[in-house]
């Protein structure tokens, strides 16, 4: 929040207060550069000194200015700093370098040094802020005799109680207002405007005006409300500050779940305590019951249950044994246990479901970029509006210029654009964090926007609405070689129907070379010269019709010799999906099925949830197809499905989710990926994200009335500067209770 954060090099401002999170020289930036798919680098910042949307302004337009940057994204509600860039054109110092010339000192994104930095911060904001409390009181004090009129006062000594308040007053405000002054300096080296300009000259007036009058041998100074002003202004910086860090980001939630260290067993039987971040894959790790799981791994000795609900969701313990997998920031609760690890600590789940809200957090939606629009305007039109005030009440007022610049300064003060600024991001990482509990991460910028449009929701049935576990009900009548022949090739598949044949085969299953998968059709090989095929009946061309009656889902296994072989499952629907349909119904213009499974099947879902409108057998172009039409139709369409066979219909919808496993998480093209078993979560998000919006239209109003309000009353004289500090401050903390209020709606409280 404040601009009080020393610098990577050595500042140039003397006698500042002290950093909060400086950065030790040891430390390189260049270790904290991570590549991303396409070869371009990629670096997390924490900027402390963010409060505002000119500050991201100026961040992100220079940095944009720079050879080789490809994106420089700011999130003022986390203090995040995202870059993109080309290596062969700049390097990491050269970004740092010039934010630390921008006067916005940054350090490099480690979760474990967040909260120290983080409580430093808050110090600093403390001590500046009891070094303003008590000189304004003791300011006031002197104050009282010169405002009280006593009749025998003379002229040398209220002149003596003004040198004294000014001796107070003048280092406390040198003090105290550095974290607007510097801000404000960093601005203007820029040639541009922040929030911090108008308050800083605000109270470089007030003290101005004050030694003027002072020397003068006046009647009347204005120390005391010069420190007050700032008193104020400094705690509505902190509480704002406070109100921020409980909406903080989902991600850092995230990162709370994650172990500092991981006691490995060593091979000749002994325990070590060890960084996660030097914990290896093969490596063994002892997990104590009531311990958080630190790595991602494979249970090699005993069972017990683990509590995953802040990851996916599931809200009961889940057993594990020997051979389950088992995932970082999951926790421990029945007994020990010992775990091989199978992932480095960058590369876990909770890493990559991490990256996941980070990339969505770092994007920027329509009302982002609406408030940002608007807040870029603001900062010109508050000097402009205090200008006028100051020259409309020095030629008509009859107060003179000391009323007029009282005026002008307290419009300067009460047009903050904070609240303008919140308004939007605020909302957003608090309904992210409650889509998280549920189980939900968000992977688009501006997916919740798009979810709270939809009005049409249509799921695919296999592993969506039903549970994703077929069991194979025709095995007794198979050939045990053509059950092996078709699990072998099944192997190569993670569909549903394809696990069921591979764990119904009780003889070794061998995978296949070569194996070809054709997405909404089957799989294929060749054994020599004979080609097989394993898939849906047309496609493995099969013109058998006695079968069609089944309310079943199939297989067909075919060669080039003729092999015909059905093979026959069955799946239950999900054991909240006629509540999740329910739900959808209620809150949706229209719930429907579209799948590429055989009519019955579909038919028969259909029927167990009361959905009039279903497809079946639809292929993937057959589903763009329908999807495309509904578009047409005006339709914005929520696609629930498999994230990677119904990946083109995900990417044609209005918006889409899929069920997810750990496995898959990063390769589904939704832009919302639910865990766990349960339906329910997902549809409920559209009510989440229904009332997200609409928070972010009461705080984009809140915003609109508090300054159609506040700036007549200021222009006009009836607020004073004290006045103008409270209400300037409320604004913003207002904006952000209301987007907490999110919170309490999950917890059933109006």
């Amino acid at each position: 929040m404040s601009k009080c954060c020393s610098s990577l090099k050595n500042s140039h401002v003397e006698t500042p207060i002290e950093s909060p999170a400086e950065i030790p020289a040891s430390i390189d930036p260049t270790a904290y550069v991570f590549k991303n798919e396409i070869g371009l680098s990629q670096l997390h910042l924490i900027v402390d000194t963010i409060h505002c949307p000119s500050c991201i302004r100026l961040i992100e337009g220079n940095l944009n200015k720079m050879d080789g940057i490809e994106t420089a994204r700011v999130n003022v509600s986390t203090k995040r700093l995202y870059v993109l860039w080309d290596e062969t054109k700049t390097s990491a110092n050269a970004i740092i370098r010039k934010l630390d010339d921008l006067d916005f000192p940054p350090t490099p994104y480690n979760p474990a040094l967040m909260s120290s930095a983080s409580e430093q911060e808050d110090k600093v904001l403390l001590k500046a802020m009891g070094v303003a409390g008590f000189a304004a009181a003791n300011v006031m004090l002197l104050s009282v005799a010169v405002w009280s009129g006593v009749d025998d006062m003379g002229p040398a000594t209220r002149d003596l109680l003004h040198w004294v308040s000014g001796l107070i007053a003048l280092p406390t405000v040198a003090y105290s207002g550095q974290p607007f002054f510097r801000s404000a300096i960093a601005a203007l080296k820029t040639r541009s405007l922040n929030m911090d300009v108008p308050i800083s000259l605000a109270v470089l007036l007030a003290v101005g005006m004050s030694v003027a009058e002072t020397l003068q041998s006046a009647q009347h100074a204005y120390f005391d409300a010069s420190v007050m002003l700032l008193f104020f202004l400094l705690i509505g910086r902190y509480l704002d500050r406070r109100m921020r860090s409980k909406a903080q980001s989902a991600a850092q939630n995230l990162l709370s779940l994650r172990a500092v260290a991981a006691t490995v067993i060593r091979e000749d039987g002994t325990h070590a305590s060890l960084p996660v971040e030097a914990v290896e894959p093969g490596m063994k790790v002892a997990i104590a019951v009531g311990e958080k799981i630190p790595v991602d791994g494979t249970v090699i000795k005993g069972k017990t249950e683990i509590d995953s609900s802040l990851i996916t969701g599931e809200s009961l313990p889940q057993k594990v044994s020997v051979g389950n997998a088992v995932f970082a920031g999951t926790l421990n609760i029945s007994t020990p246990i010992e775990v091989e690890v199978t992932a480095q600590d960058d590369q876990t789940l909770l890493s990559e479901i991490v990256n996941l809200m980070e990339t969505a957090e770092q994007g920027r939606a329509k009302y982002v970029r609406l408030a940002d629009r608007a807040a870029q305007i603001y900062a010109p039109v508050v000097h402009i509006l205090s200008a006028l005030t100051f020259v409309a009440w020095w030629a008509l007022g009859d107060g003179g210029w000391h009323l007029a610049l009282m005026n002008a300064i307290a419009v300067l003060i009460i047009t903050c654009p904070c609240a303008l600024g919140l308004a939007v991001p605020t909302v957003q990482v608090v309904a992210s964090g409650l889509l998280l509990r549920r189980g939900i991460l968000v992977k688009a910028a501006d997916g919740l926007e798009r979810l709270a449009d939809a009005d049409v929701v249509v799921f695919d049935k296999t592993g969506t609405l039903t549970k994703g576990q077929p069991v194979l009900t025709n095995k007794d009548t198979l050939p045990v070689d053509d059950l092996s022949l078709a699990a072998s090739l099944a192997l190569s598949s993670k569909h549903p129907l394809s696990k069921a044949l591979v764990a119904a085969s009780e003889a070794p299953v061998v995978k296949l070379d070569k194996v070809h998968e054709e997405p909404g059709q089957g799989l294929e090989c060749y054994l020599g010269d004979n080609r097989v095929r394993i898939g849906n009946r047309n496609w493995c061309g099969i013109h058998d019709d006695r079968a069609d009656d089944d309310a079943v889902s199939e297989l067909w296994l075919s060669d080039s010799a003729g092999k015909k072989v059905r093979f026959t499952f069955e799946d239950q629907l999900k054991d909240d999906a006629c509540n999740a349909v329910d739900y959808a119904r209620e809150h949706l213009q229209s719930v429907e099925i579209l799948s590429g499974d055989r009519e019955k099947a579909v038919k028969k879902a259909a029927e167990l949830l009361s959905i009039k409108k279903w497809t079946a057998g639809a292929n993937p172009k057959d589903k763009i197809s329908y999807l495309d039409t509904l578009s047409d139709q005006k339709h914005k369409v929520l696609m629930v499905g498999d994230g990677l066979n119904d990946a083109p219909a995900l990417a044609s919808a209005f918006v889409s989710a899929s069920p997810a496993t750990a496995s898959d998480i990063s390769q589904t093209t939704a832009d919302f990926i639910f865990q766990g078993n349960k339906l329910k979560p997902m549809v409920e998000a559209i009510t989440i994200a229904k009332k997200a919006r609409d928070l972010i239209f009461q705080n984009f109003g809140l915003a609109i009335v508090y300054n159609i309000i506040a700036v007549p009353l200021a222009m006009s004289g009836y607020v004073t500067p004290l006045i103008a500090s409270i209400a300037m401050s409320a604004s913003s903390i207002v904006v952000t209770l209301n987007a907490l209020r999110l919170r309490l709606s999950e917890k059933g409280v109006s």
